[in-house]
């Protein structure tokens, strides 16, 4: 017999003897348990597969819905942020149109102000070319000027040397008048100030002081200076018709009488006389006193002041 007629002749005797023979069947039933499993272990592995499904479902939804609740809140977030991009959009096309309008607005303005400049600029060439004549016919006047004014500084250079030179002659005839009575030594020191205010802009004071110790004249006596007061400055002066040795030697104590008495030093000591005795010269050089015959002499007191 062959193996298919075995498996035939099996399968038409094998229910009726499973029916009839209850060990046969059971020895069927052990043989077959060892690869297929019975109904009681089939139902509990179904069960045990029903709910590790149902566990598996149920964790699934836990995480479907925490995952619906986030997407939920993204998605108002979305929204929220969706808003937002509209309400921008519109701000920035309500934005976009005000920008071209006003760069419609340039665009004119600056044809405006292209036309201006060609007018300006046609308008310069004409001003430039009458400025050229202007130039030229300046400098003719310019020339004409500096001749006139060259002529004029001649003029007035030969007037004031004639003043000055008969300013002069008149403050050495009063200088004489005086010397011989013929005006006050007073009345020549006041004009003598009076020169020395109004070309140098300073202050001549006189001062009268008296000495109770008698040290400039060995007895106690009244005590007569100028002093010329600028900017901090003290300068201490004679002012006379004329002056010999004995005069330049009480001068001198005078000044220092006056520097000991108010404890200030004095910058320069000046005379101003027109008539100097030669041997007073001599002693204002040994004692630094500075001589002037005449009190526009006293040229460097302008940049002193």
């Amino acid at each position: 017999m062959t193996a298919e007629s075995l498996k035939e002749a099996i399968k038409r005797e094998l229910p009726a003897l499973l029916r009839e023979d209850p060990g046969f069947r059971d020895y069927v039933l052990e043989l077959t348990r060892q690869h297929h499993p019975t109904r009681s272990e089939s139902s509990d592995w179904f069960n045990q597969m029903m709910d590790e499904l149902r566990r598996d479902r149920e964790e699934q939804t836990r995480k479907w819905e925490e995952d619906s609740r986030r997407w939920w809140a993204q998605e108002r977030k979305w929204e929220e942020q969706t808003q937002k991009w509209e309400e921008q959009e519109r701000k920035w096309e309500e934005d976009s149109r005000r920008w071209w309008a006003q760069e419609r607005k340039w665009e004119e303005q600056t044809q405006k102000w292209e036309e201006q400049k060609r007018r300006w600029e046609e308008d310069s060439r004409k001003w430039w070319a009458q400025e050229r004549k202007w130039e030229e016919q300046t400098q003719k006047w310019e020339e004409q000027k500096l001749n006139w004014e060259e002529s004029n500084r001649h003029f007035d250079r030969v007037h004031e040397e004639i003043m000055a030179q008969a300013k002069k002659v008149d403050r050495s005839i009063g200088a004489l008048g005086s010397r011989w009575g013929m005006q006050s030594e007073a009345a020549f020191r006041k004009a003598l100030a009076g020169i020395l205010e109004e070309n140098f802009d300073v202050q001549v004071l006189n001062v009268n002081e008296f000495d109770d110790e008698g040290v400039v004249f060995g007895r106690p006596e009244q005590i007569e200076l100028d002093i010329i007061i600028k900017n901090g400055l003290l300068l201490i002066c004679e002012l006379k018709s004329s002056i010999d040795k004995a005069g330049m030697y009480s001068f001198e104590r005078k000044a220092r009488f006056y520097e000991e008495r108010h404890q200030r030093k004095a910058q320069r000591l000046i005379v101003i006389s027109p008539m100097v005795d030669p041997r007073a010269r001599q002693v204002a050089e040994r004692l630094g006193i500075e001589l002037y015959h005449d009190s526009v002499d006293v040229r460097s007191l302008e940049a002193e002041a």
